[in-house]
């Protein structure tokens, strides 16, 4: 009984091309994977601006790296200025510390005691939740976590807009940017003391700094800049609007749209609450600091996609004339 045999043809130059491309887009993303890993592992995660955007601009880098055409572009065109933008915000946020005022903190201490009976809700929750430097708990290390993500979210959500939603991209962006721009405007006309400093001041009762605390047992990031004095990268006065709530509400609002699945719109939610509970609990700020950064975050929010929309409006109106009038004016006789 015989055995039919078939031999295989090689394989074409168009299918090896197709075999490496395959093996580059998803070989890439895996090789960036793990060496963003090994340097969390080795060095820690540094929360500095420039490897920041460094990793984020490598991810994307990664997950396009099929497509280099649009990786060029898009890195000169809108990463970088994204880019420049922060980092001149981080940049200049330093000089804000009392350059016209002095710190505030009447106001929204005062507001605080109001909304909640006569006592700051970061007294309140410390008196309560908190055990000390020497006993960090579990939800210490949650406060801790959830106040990194401000670091860490913007520019994740950015590479994924780039890579995944490059239509929404530039919006977001332009949401991030515009919400630094007004954060250090404030910062200027009110520097405000945030709960901490107010309590080294005594003009509230003993509350720690619990980031502080809770940073050192963690080896995931690294944080020697972060407390660091004598730079101009920090402003300890910079505290209204609270720019990490504003964010975290920025982040929630932006993404509501896409979905429409309960668990994540509810995990959407969850995340400013939870950033507003880690914030005033750690005494980074007060409720009232909080609440101005969400009224920002709608403010920005709003303003951006109204001026977006009425740009892309005027600018389908102008397409759907005469396409001969539209590429070029008629001449003068």
């Amino acid at each position: 009984m015989g055995v039919a045999t078939r031999t295989l043809a090689p394989r074409s130059p168009a299918h090896r091309r197709v075999a490496l491309v395959r093996a580059v887009r998803w070989g890439a993303p895996i090789v960036y994977v793990a060496a963003l890993a090994t340097n969390i592992v080795v060095f820690g995660l540094s929360i500095a601006r420039d490897e920041m955007f460094l990793w984020a601009v490598l991810g994307v880098l990664a997950g396009s790296i099929t497509r280099p055409r649009k990786v060029a572009v898009g890195i000169f065109l809108e990463w970088l200025p994204f880019a420049a933008i922060l980092f001149v915000y981080d940049l200049i946020r330093g000089y804000a510390d009392g350059l016209l005022f002095p710190a505030r903190l009447h106001l929204q201490l005062r507001a605080d005691e109001l909304m909640f009976g006569g006592t700051a809700p970061t007294v309140w929750l410390q008196h309560h939740l908190w055990g000390g430097p020497n006993h960090v708990r579990w939800y210490d290390y949650a406060s801790w976590g959830v106040y990194m993500t401000h670091f860490l979210a913007t520019l994740a959500l950015a590479a994924g807009l780039w890579l995944f939603a490059h239509h929404r991209f530039r919006r977001y962006v332009a949401m991030v940017s515009l919400l630094a721009l007004v954060g250090f405007v404030t910062y200027i006309l009110y520097p405000a003391v945030p709960p901490w400093m107010a309590a080294t001041q005594a003009k509230l009762p003993p509350v720690d700094r619990i980031i502080g605390y809770a940073w050192p047992h963690v080896r995931i990031f690294s944080f020697d800049t972060f407390f660091q004095t004598g730079n101009q990268y920090a402003n300890d006065v910079a505290a209204v609007p609270s720019l990490h709530a504003a964010y975290a509400l920025l982040v929630c609002l932006y993404l509501w749209g896409m979905t429409r699945r309960v668990w994540v719109r509810a995990a959407l939610v969850a995340y400013p609450l939870a950033m507003a509970f880690a914030l005033v609990y750690t005494a980074e700020h007060f409720v009232a600091d909080i609440l101005v950064g969400w009224l920002y975050a709608v403010a920005v929010f709003m303003a951006v996609h109204e001026v977006a929309d009425t740009w892309e409006e005027r600018r389908s109106n102008w397409r759907s004339r005469d396409p001969g009038q539209s590429r070029r004016p008629a001449r003068l006789r």
